[in-house]
């Protein structure tokens, strides 16, 4: 395999650049090795696709699939790291290095795409014919920077040079109608590799191509700009994830996107369906289950009905009847926010048809409410269309036959409140799937100390594919020698992300403090907010007791703002200008530091979550669906600081309350809470927490005069004619949580007892194996079984 290797890499190079050894950049030694990985793993590839497509599959509907680099994951999962590693070698070079000049691919942005790129990595690991659909963005959401502690977007250019693992399959292009354009959508396809299997999955990626690209008469009349509107207008359809909705146009973009996909995709499943089975229509959905993970994908549903209808001749009736058993429905949020809806003017803009189905599926649901005897007003609030608008979780959930959370608070709050009318009629409908993780790269490929730890006392790696054989080991604890050595992974794993830090942001960082950890999407349900004040809390402290010394701790924050979100860029202002007094103030800085990394994405995180000591998992009550971040922490041995929220309380189910630190009320008793809750007396009574308040406008930290520090202090505390002050309940929570922080410092201070602790952690991850997850999607959802490739 090495020489195979030495000599493929030195192939490519020469037909791809050509150049030799001594004159090829890191780059292109990474580009030659990779295409040397994709000859490795292209047979076994259209084996699988070929073994599919005679049985039932499943399709995977995502706006977004965050799959982070593919050339480390490929080659840990194909089982040739070793070879690879002596290959390069050979060639003079250090794979490390190489890895390096992968740029993480812009395909998304927070744990919904990091879900979807999870799920497809166990579908192929545990041999389900799975393929994943989405959109190839040329610049994904954003690359963040900070200037002046203000979060600043900018492109990010992923494509610069062509990526390896892209493969264009131009044999399967389709067109997209609009009322106002036609697009082609050119398939690329990139593989998914599992670990300890020949089978090769696909995400299918759709990139938009415009039908007539350049108009030669207007170019030739001058009127240069004229002559490439079209392919302009069609660019913007993948140029950026989720573009900024707040106009109307952005609006229609957004609409205009998510069908190109659903589209495209759908027209590919039924030119598979036929080629393999005919044209029987009848049979689509025995042969074919298609998950929506969450809205965006959701015109998929009258789009599948328009297919059937106009292009294949299928009566409305058996059409309705097909597309209610083909697709499956995942819910991740009950904020109102993120429960797309959409104007009906967009619809009759961009393809009056599919306005006009719509209305004919929400005639249906209308009238199977009445049925049930709905009153007026219930049927108003449930119906598909009303106030003008098109509400897209309503269509899914009536129209699919299955509709599922992803943590079990999270169902339950679905089933009791957010579709109730829904769940009264069709209960058996309604299941839960809590998320999880691929412990493939975040724990053996992240992690390879620990891996090879617990590979060692395991005596084989079947874990990594069974990840609940790890409580096998719990019996370890007791064993001072493995504890210590957890202890020093731990160590030398602060040690790569103090050392990645300081090169990336230029703040040093001590690999001996407490690394508290809170990185997600900037969210102001996710509280990042209640994080800074906490730290401010402690900051004023020691410089009011100077001489004091505490358990020394490293915060660290990451995560990005929607680009249109005001709130959420002045917590990210707010948090730099904590950093700046903390990190340049003596008094305190040998203590206590504060780092805000910039363009957090799954490189940064898969150094992030091995040398992490806790977890900041602290999102309001009932406010966040399941969280998989909070699963990743765990399975590399970080305690959680956290609500009673999301899968967090399944986490303490497994790894025991006592090994992690809980805070705040539990749903049934907080709507309660909120109800009497007056953010004006936590302001004045607890100590300390009116002075914290107060720097947001008092002139200890500096907006820039953009008013964001004002913006937050008056939603604390007066809130505005639409919603009541501080509803995510950020100063009710504040006094609980910095008291249950405290307790988690001072346990720190008792090493052993501390590694105890995340060795129970560790042990009792094994739930959250996104292999437990897909299987059960498989086997209770999807009905698919098995289909290792010969």
């Amino acid at each position: 395999m090495k020489e195979h290797l030495v000599n493929s890499i030195k192939a490519n190079l020469a037909a791809e650049y050509g150049k030799n050894l001594k004159h090829a950049t890191k780059t292109e030694i990474w580009q030659s090795l990779s295409r040397s990985i994709m000859q490795v793993l292209t047979e076994n590839w259209e084996n699988t696709r070929e073994t599919y497509r005679k049985g039932k599959q499943a399709f995977y509907f995502s706006a977004e699939f965050l799959v982070g680099r593919s050339l480390l994951n490929n080659i840990v999962n194909l089982g040739i790291y070793d070879e690879v590693q002596q290959a390069v070698q050979e060639l003079g070079f250090d794979l490390q290095d190489l890895e390096e000049e992968e740029t993480d691919p812009g395909l998304g942005n927070g744990g919904l795409g990091r879900l979807a790129a999870c799920f497809l990595d166990s579908s192929t690991t545990l041999n389900y014919p799975v393929t994943g659909y989405g959109i190839l963005y040329r610049y994904g959401l954003l690359k963040q920077l900070f200037e002046n502690g203000f979060q600043k977007e900018y492109p990010d250019e992923w494509m610069e040079y062509p990526y390896p693992f892209n493969v264009k399959r131009s044999e399967d292009r389709v067109m997209v109608r609009y009322q106002d354009l036609d697009v082609i959508a050119e398939p690329y396809d990139l593989p998914v590799t599992g670990f300890g299997t020949k089978n090769v999955n696909v995400l299918r990626l759709w990139k938009p191509e415009p039908a007539e690209a350049f108009d030669f008469n207007l170019f030739n009349s001058q009127r240069f700009d004229d002559a490439v509107i079209e392919r302009n207008r069609v660019s913007d359809i993948f140029r950026v994830l989720y573009p900024n909705d707040t106009s109307y146009d952005g609006k229609v973009l957004r609409v205009r996107q998510q069908y190109f996909f659903v589209s495209a995709s759908l027209q590919n499943i039924l030119k598979i369906y036929e080629k393999e089975h005919g044209t029987d229509y009848s049979k689509f959905a025995d042969f074919n289950s298609i998950q929506l993970n969450d809205t965006h994908p959701v015109l998929g549903i009258p789009e599948l009905i328009r297919l059937l209808v106009d292009e294949k001749d299928v009566e409305w009736d058996q059409a309705f009847a097909i597309t209610r058993k083909t697709f499956a429905f995942t819910n991740h949020t009950t904020l109102a926010e993120a429960l797309e809806k959409w104007e009906i003017s967009i619809f009759q803009f961009l393809f009056p048809r599919i306005r006009e189905i719509i209305q004919k599926i929400d005639n249906e649901l209308r009238n199977e409410l009445r049925t049930c005897h709905f009153n007026s007003d219930q049927i108003e609030k449930n119906s598909i269309i009303h106030d003008g608008m098109v509400h897209m979780a309503n269509m899914a959930v009536y129209m699919s036959y299955s509709v599922n959370g992803v943590a079990r608070i999270h169902t339950n709050i679905l089933q009791d409140t957010t579709f109730n009318c829904y769940f009264k009629i069709w209960a058996d409908k309604f299941n839960n799937k809590t998320n999880g993780v691929t412990p493939r790269r975040w724990l053996r490929t992240c992690n390879p100390k620990l891996s090879a730890l617990l590979t060692e006392l395991l005596g084989n790696e079947d874990w990594v594919t069974d990840l609940s054989l790890l409580k096998k080991l719990l019996p370890y604890e007791k064993d001072e020698k493995v504890m210590q050595r957890l202890m020093e992974i731990k160590r030398e794993n602060k040690v790569v992300l103090a050392n990645y830090i300081e090169k990336r942001e230029g703040i040093k960082i001590d690999p001996d403090s407490v690394f508290d950890v809170q990185v997600k999407r900037i969210h102001e349900y996710k509280r990042q907010l209640l994080n800074a004040f906490a730290i401010l809390d402690q900051y004023f402290y020691l410089k009011d007791n100077p001489g004091t010394k505490i358990t020394p701790v490293t915060y660290i924050f990451g995560g990005k703002s929607a680009p249109g979100y005001f709130r959420a860029k002045a917590v990210i202002k707010f948090i730099n200008e904590i950093a700046k007094k903390v990190n340049n103030d003596p008094d305190v800085n040998d203590q206590m530091k504060v780092v805000f990394v910039q363009n957090y994405n799954v490189s940064y995180a898969e150094k992030i979550f091995p040398a992490a000591d806790l977890s900041e998992q602290i999102s309001t009550v009932g406010k966040e669906a399941s969280g998989t971040g909070n699963m990743k922490f765990m399975m590399n041995g970080a305690l959680t600081l956290g609500t009673y929220d999301g899968a967090n309380i399944e986490i303490i189910e497994f790894a025991g309350e006592e090994n992690n630190f809980m805070f705040g009320s539990n749903l049934k008793d907080f709507p309660a809470t909120l109800d009497f809750y007056n953010s004006q007396w936590q302001y004045g009574n607890i100590p300390g927490l009116k002075r914290i308040v107060d720097s947001l406008v008092d002139g200890t930290f500096n907006d820039n005069d953009t008013g964001m520090f004002r913006e937050l202090y008056n939603s604390l505390l007066y809130g505005s004619n639409w919603e009541k002050a501080d509803i995510y309940y950020v100063l009710g929570d504040f006094a609980d949580y910095k008291k249950r922080r405290q307790d988690a410092f001072e346990a720190y201070q008792d090493k052993a007892s501390w590694a105890k602790m995340c060795w129970q952690n560790i042990c009792n991850s094994g739930q959250f194996s996104s292999d437990r997850t897909i299987a059960q999607y498989a086997e209770e959802i999807w009905k698919v079984t098995p289909e290792p490739i010969a």
